[in-house]
């Protein structure tokens, strides 16, 4: 068996590519939010990833992995992330792109939150402890009020909701379906979303010539990042892998100063910094118990 700390350094560098996936993502969406609405972007990022996983699906035939047993699961799923991956485009044009991501990692207390309801999971009290320090790290975050409140910053924190249930229901997915046919129906399905909402008023824009690089680089990364990710927690638990990826917040406060100008605002460090204990805090915990209804 392949020693603990090999696997925990080849994790590490894995998560290193899902955090140059995740900010190049965000950069590529705030440049192409220029000219196109989230979802344009949203469309021309699906075709990206179909393009993609057709071609890795037809190079190595795997096509017999896709399955059309479960659709209905993968239409609710696929709505969910697209509604998600939508406000999270909306927020990285309005807002800074630090709050934006420190606002994103309440995602999984809401999946605690949520899985009771959803996976008939036990909510203990270290989880409840986790929820209860994670918005308080929303609100140092937001710091609430006519002033601080927008658009974006609601944005980013609806985001958090949806990807929390396409987390619980990827969960669900993944017990009976293999990866080749979740991401297939992932960018099919979303592809038809992105057409269907872009162009209901007739009026789909084209990529112009100085934006199509920004829409490859987000259909790439956002397949890249989640790769990336899912390959970590394969090699190390997701206690050593999950406070890497925090290492996203402090990165990307860095590039949003250096290519944006925007200020390193101690408050959403701080918030952000709150809402990283309070997910280490779920990860640590015991593993919950389904309840006698699950």
């Amino acid at each position: 068996m392949e020693q603990a700390e090999p696997r925990a350094g080849r994790a590490a560098l894995w998560m290193l590519g899902a955090i140059v996936s995740f900010s190049a993502m965000a950069i590529a969406g705030r440049e192409a939010g220029l000219t196109l609405d989230t979802f344009e972007i949203m469309t021309y990022r699906s075709l990206v990833g179909v393009l993609i996983v057709v071609g890795v699906l037809t190079f190595t035939g795997r096509w017999h992995q896709v399955s059309r047993a479960r659709l209905g699961v993968h239409l609710l799923r696929n709505a969910c992330h697209f509604t998600g991956q939508n406000l999270w485009f909306l927020a990285v044009t309005l807002i800074p792109l630090a709050q934006v991501f420190a606002l994103e990692f309440t995602s999984p207390l809401w999946v605690i939150i949520l899985s009771p309801l959803l996976l008939g999971e036990i909510l203990t009290r270290r989880r409840m402890l986790a929820v209860v320090l994670g918005f308080i790290g929303i609100l140092i975050v937001a710091r609430p009020s006519p002033e601080t409140v927008n658009l974006g910053v609601l944005a980013a924190a609806a985001c958090a909701v949806f990807f929390a249930l396409t987390a619980i229901l990827t969960k669900r997915l993944t017990r009976k379906e293999p990866t080749a046919s979740i991401l297939l129906w992932l960018t099919v399905m979303q592809l038809v979303m992105g057409l269907l909402m872009a162009g209901w008023d007739g009026d789909m824009a084209l990529p112009s010539a100085d934006v199509v690089h920004w829409l490859v680089l987000i259909g790439i990364a956002g397949l890249t990042a989640h790769f990336c990710l899912t390959t970590a927690l394969s090699l190390a638990p997701a206690s050593v892998v999950v406070p890497i990826d925090f290492a996203r917040l402090p990165t990307i406060a860095v590039l949003g100063m250096v290519i944006y100008g925007e200020a390193l605002d101690a408050w959403v460090l701080g918030g952000a910094a709150v809402i990283c204990v309070a997910n280490y805090l779920n990860i640590v915990a015991p593993k919950p118990r389904p309840t006698a209804l699950s």
